[in-house]
């Protein structure tokens, strides 16, 4: 709530009270308050119109110069210890005049004192109920003491009538006037009205017991020398104020150290909680949101100072037992199963334990204990119900719902604000208490502006700046060798740490549970990027004495697809090869981009990590930028700890890749192997026959292939047979089957083809045949022959035509065989023509 301090009263203290928009100033002041304060202001007015009107002076002069005296003395107060109101030193002049003025004199005495204190020496400007309000309730304590005074038996003796009279008036104005300035603060402030009673005649009595006895002497005085003795006064007057100085301030200094000490021990309280509990930058902000709303809601209740101590530190605090559960199930994303749960309730003993080694000067404990039980006793960890349960630990479970259901968390999106509160409503009376959950029904938005509008003192989650890497050198091993930045702040270091373990974990194990490279390539590149952000990442691994490119994402992702890194050249060549990393070189470097001139990359920094297996490097992982030196040592460091692990993986999944490759592949060739050309097969006839379309099968030889063996070595037997496969594939249209049943012998697969467009294409496959080995061998050696079979006319399954296409095959290599030379040659010029 928003107040104003009102100085002036010629009281012992001045009030510091809340006002309303539509009254006094502000639209957040309670009914109570309105009606306490309106109730005064009219008291008053009553009290000041009885007691001035109608107006009598018999010593016009005396009646002046008290109030000079008076005025000038308006400017003495002191301000008090705890409270939030001020002491005057006018209330000396206010029991000196009913003693000596009339009973008009002094309320007008008074008034007027209290107003230019009001108007004059106000350290602020006060808004017109303040003013009203002070004078109120001077005229209410005045009136009362003069009214009390003429009441009471008054000797004849004009001693003792001073005597009595201030003996009685004294106590009436001092009480009268304190309870209502503390009532004022108390519905201002929501302060508890006995503990504020207590602060108030604390530490005004003594003053006001001093002040009282000074104003009794003077007043005798005057009785035997004459009321000029004032002057003497002034100084007197003056040397209380000085003394009471002194002793206020000695009060003073013992508070403030009092409140610094309490603060030191609450900020160390918000860092030790901070330090702990921080997995995020949004961790903060929700601890202080708890702490605020449980703090106004502790004031709505009238909690007690050493409450609202510990109610705020267990706001801090509360879930400091989460220690000893472990970190997997804390950022588990699901729902917990019930032995998870279990694991998660013994944080509240925990954190009690811990909190009970501290000592704390107020019970932080027991709220921390029990935040988790239940109105109806159903709750954890000792079963309480309603009003067993602290106060204090049934605040901070609303509070803390309230924030955590309207809060991002990795188990659930925020609710809107009205469906919070909704489900909060419908837990009143089951799990929280219904008068605190009542209050937050009034009070929340009220309580998250407060929330928005409280400025912090600082903010520790606002990293420092890092300045900007030192250029790259242009030798690899020097590469991107920058000047560390300023360190960031000390809880987003923190954060940061935990989520670099939380991340490396997650990668940890989902490297291991695919052996598909694709799979475990692009989730590893996923999770990385949440912990080093970069614009593309390429993944190289080694095939024939070249880097290629195995994963690509990102910025630029199609020309880095088209690299390829001969061994030991470029970037990622001298990484694979000195198995040395890299950090923010620059991406031109590799071939491809300076050898093309035409090729434009928007990348400018790249931070590269060779893959090293348990043999050989299978590997290079590159992380690239946009923006110049964009990577740090830390991002190496992360990438180094994990480049093991990536490793491993890639390893396997390039053997388990390579063992499903063989079980369908021919590994010479790369076409598919016998076992998979029956299962094509297969999946073929059944398509034909379910659409009613011709099928071609040709079986092949490569006649002579023995002599090419026994000339030329296997290994140029084997050259032969790759690049045989290979110009049959070429040949052959996309979806065309090309295997290699063992040997020299292929199969070709050619659906919708039938015997026209076949003996059309027979002379173009023998011609790329010959030509093949002629590339290889550098003379004619081989022959070519093919047998053919349709379906359905020469079978109605794999192995029918198959084997019909094989008689026919050796039929023709028998023809070709009482041919001559140059007719087993061919030198046909023919095309494919497809149908």
């Amino acid at each position: 709530m928003r107040t104003v301090t009102s100085s002036g009263q010629a009281g012992p203290v001045n009030a510091r009270i809340a006002t309303d928009d539509r009254f006094f100033g502000t639209s957040r002041m309670t009914n109570s308050a309105k009606a306490f304060l309106i109730g005064v202001i009219l008291v008053g007015s009553g009290c000041f119109i009885t007691g001035v009107f109608p107006f009598e002076s018999r010593f016009p002069v005396r009646f002046l110069c008290f109030l000079a005296a008076g005025t000038l003395a308006s400017g003495i107060r002191h301000s008090l210890p705890r409270l939030t109101g001020t002491l005057s030193i006018n209330f000396i002049f206010v029991l000196i005049g009913i003693l000596a003025l009339s009973a008009t004199e002094t309320m007008l005495l008074a008034a007027i004192v209290t107003l230019l204190q009001c108007l004059l020496h106000s350290p602020g400007r006060l808004r017109p109920v303040q003013i009203v309000f002070n004078v109120a309730a001077v005229s209410i304590g005045v009136r009362a003491g003069l009214v009390v005074s003429s009441l009471v038996y008054t000797p004849a003796d004009e001693l003792a009538q001073v005597t009595v009279r201030l003996f009685v008036a004294a106590p009436v104005f001092y009480v009268l006037n304190t309870v209502l300035v503390a009532l004022a603060i108390c519905l201002s402030d929501r302060k508890p009205v006995m503990e504020l009673l207590r602060d108030c005649f604390s530490w005004t009595l003594p003053y006001f017991a001093v002040g009282s006895a000074g104003a009794g002497a003077f007043s005798l005085l005057t009785l035997t020398l004459g009321w000029p003795v004032l002057l003497l006064l002034l100084p007197l007057v003056y040397m209380l104020y000085r003394h009471y100085r002194l002793y206020l301030s000695r009060g003073e200094a013992e508070r403030r150290h009092s409140e610094e000490m309490a603060g030191l021990h609450m900020r160390v309280i918000e860092t030790l909680a901070l330090v702990i509990e921080v997995k995020d930058q949004s961790s903060y902000r929700k601890l202080k949101r708890i702490q605020i709303y449980a703090g106004a809601m502790g004031k709505e209740f009238r909690l007690s100072e050493s409450e609202q101590n510990a109610l705020l530190a267990a706001a801090m605090l509360h879930d400091i037992g989460m220690l000893a559960v472990p970190g997997h199930i804390v950022s588990k994303p699901g729902r917990l199963t019930q032995e998870e749960f279990e694991k998660v309730k013994i944080h509240a003993l925990v954190g009690a334990d811990i909190l009970e080694r501290v000592r704390f000067p107020y019970p932080v404990a027991p709220i921390v204990r029990h935040h988790h039980e239940k109105w109806d006793g159903s709750g954890h960890p000792d079963g309480l119900a309603e009003d067993s349960i602290p106060m204090g630990a049934r605040i901070l479970a609303v509070c803390d719902a309230f924030v955590q259901l309207t809060s991002e968390r990795s188990f659930h999106r925020a609710l809107p604000k009205q469906k919070a509160l909704e489900h909060i409503a419908a837990e009143s009376g089951t799990s929280f208490d219904p008068r605190v959950v009542a209050v937050l029904m009034r009070r929340h938005a009220e309580l998250d502006e407060l929330a928005q509008s409280l400025q912090l003192e600082y903010d520790p989650l606002i990293a420092g700046a890092e300045s900007p890497a030192a250029p790259a050198s242009s030798a690899y091993e020097h590469a991107g060798k920058e000047q560390l930045g300023a360190p960031a702040g000390f809880l987003a270091s923190i954060a940061a740490a935990r989520q670099e373990a939380q991340v490396l974990f997650e990668m940890a194990q989902e490297l291991g549970n695919s052996l598909s490279l694709d799979e475990t390539l692009s989730v590893f590149a996923v999770r990385l990027r949440k912990t080093i952000p970069y614009d593309a990442i390429a993944i190289f691994v080694p095939r024939e004495n070249m880097l290629q490119p195995e994963y690509v994402n990102g910025e630029n992702a199609r020309l880095l697809a088209a690299l390829k890194v001969p061994a030991g050249r470029g970037l990622s060549g001298w990484v694979a090869g000195n198995r040395k990393p890299v950090l923010n070189a620059d991406p031109n470097l590799e071939p491809g981009y300076h050898e093309d001139p035409n090729r434009h990359t928007p990348l400018r920094s790249v931070l590269a990590i060779p893959l090293e297996g348990i043999t050989s490097v299978v590997g290079v992982l590159a992380l690239y930028g946009t923006e110049k030196d964009a990577f740090s040592r830390d991002h190496l460091r992360i990438l180094q700890a994990i480049s093991a692990k990536v490793a491993l993986s890639m390893e396997n999944a390039l053997k388990y890749r390579q063992a499903e490759s063989s079980a369908s592949t021919d590994y010479l060739t790369g076409l598919i192997n016998a076992r998979s050309l029956f299962l094509h097969l297969d999946s073929e006839v059944a398509r034909c026959l379910r659409l009613k379309s011709p099928l071609a099968i040709l079986v092949s030889d490569l006649d002579s292939f023995k002599q090419v063996n026994d000339r030329f070595g296997h290994l140029e037997g084997n050259r032969l047979l790759k690049r045989v496969a290979e110009r049959l594939r070429e040949n052959c249209r996309e979806y065309d089957c090309v295997a290699r049943m063992g040997g020299d012998e292929f199969v070709l697969v050619l659906p919708g083809l039938d015997k026209e467009d076949v003996r059309r294409l027979l002379p173009r496959l023998r011609q790329v045949v010959l030509e093949a080995g002629n590339e290889v061998l550098g003379e004619t050696v081989i022959g070519f022959s093919v047998g053919e079979a349709y379906f359905p006319a020469d079978g109605k399954d794999a192995e029918e035509l198959l084997a019909e296409a094989d008689r026919r095959m050796y039929q023709s290599k028998a023809r070709q065989k009482m041919l001559s030379s140059r007719e087993r040659g061919f030198d046909f010029d023919v095309k494919p023509v497809w149908p």
